[in-house]
């Protein structure tokens, strides 16, 4: 948000400030502060004009300069009511030379989803996704996919809601009753698989793209897609899928972005802490899961999840490291 609009909406926010003592405070002009307080009206903000100056009285549930006021993080946001796709919006901006810039939408009409699988978000969720420049490897590009699923379910869990992490980007909600803590002892491997485990309905999504050498990232766009104040039956896509609604109720949406984005931030400012965080909502680990990786298929046992983001998979004669792939949990082998 721009400075001076910020520094508006905090001097009304206190009560009511005349013009004048506005235009002092800021050091701008009588004209200056009222196309500021136009602006902001323009924008959704509610401010009252009163004998005795200008009054905040009402912020915006959602938009570009809802979430960017009261931000605790360096992000600029850019709004759509309905976007094909924030990523590829993301990929323009970041070829623009951008960083710290949110696309953010209200709905997309074009979204990808991981393998290219193409999906829809109705109005009311969360799609959202960031650009930014990390210094770092590109090999490390896969440590910021993890970070923005903990950002997620940090958020979700705080909104009321059961999140945890499946491998090694989707944010799911447990349906069996079954606690899936994180247990350093793996469960003993027996013969034969078990089938899919389910138990578990889809609440979010993360999409990263990168660009860059091998030694260093250019840029990085780490999508997010929650499904937030939306039904369950309105949700394409997904064999499964739950919503912040159906578990926990409506969330204050402009909150909830808030709160991700400066997980996100903090989580983004130390790679090296991401993969305790994730740990510590793991769904995978302790499972028995099949991931279907671009040449193979892995059976086994999820032991461990290492930096940047590999799976460690137990099948019994060997511990498999997997870098990238479609995980599916199975019921425990009897």
């Amino acid at each position: 948000m721009q400075p001076t609009r910020e520094a508006v909406l905090d001097a009304l926010a206190g009560g009511p400030v005349s013009g004048p003592a506005l235009a002092d405070r800021l050091d701008v002009s009588r004209a200056a502060v009222w196309k500021h307080v136009e602006a902001l009206r323009e924008a959704g903000f509610e401010i009252e004009s009163g004998d005795d100056g200008y009054e905040l009285a009402g912020v915006p549930e959602f938009g570009g300069p809802a979430v960017e006021y009261g931000l605790d993080a360096p992000f600029d946001v850019e709004y759509h009511d309905a976007i094909p796709s924030t990523n590829v919006r993301g990929r323009e901006l970041a070829a623009d030379g951008a960083t710290d810039v949110v696309v953010l939408a209200d709905r997309q009409t074009g979204g990808r989803g991981r393998l290219g699988r193409e999906w829809a978000s109705p109005g009311g969720g969360v799609s959202l996704s960031v650009v930014c420049r990390p210094d770092v490897p590109a090999t490390h590009a896969p440590v910021f996919t993890l970070a923005a699923a903990v950002a997620v379910t940090r958020a979700a869990r705080e909104a009321g809601v059961d999140a945890r992490i499946k491998w090694p980007n989707d944010v799911v909600v447990p349906t069996d009753g079954v606690s899936r803590e994180r247990s350093d002892e793996t469960p003993p491997v027996r013969s034969g698989e078990g089938g899919p485990a389910g138990g578990e309905r889809k609440l979010a999504g993360v999409l990263t793209e990168m660009e860059g050498e091998a030694d260093r990232v250019s840029w990085v766009v780490v999508g997010m897609g929650v499904n937030a104040n939306v039904d369950p039956v309105d949700l394409p896509g997904d064999a499964n899928p739950t919503s912040i609604r159906a578990e926990a109720g409506d969330v204050d949406r402009r909150a909830f972005t808030q709160r991700l984005l400066a997980e996100f931030h903090e989580l983004r400012r130390d790679p090296g802490s991401v993969v305790d965080a994730w740990r510590d909502h793991a769904s995978t680990l302790g499972r028995r899961v099949r991931v279907e990786t671009p040449g193979s298929e892995v059976v086994g046992d999820a032991v461990d999840v290492r930096f940047p983001g590999t799976l460690v998979v137990d099948t019994g004669d060997e511990r498999v490291e997997v870098t990238a792939g479609d995980c599916e949990h199975l019921r425990p082998v009897r």
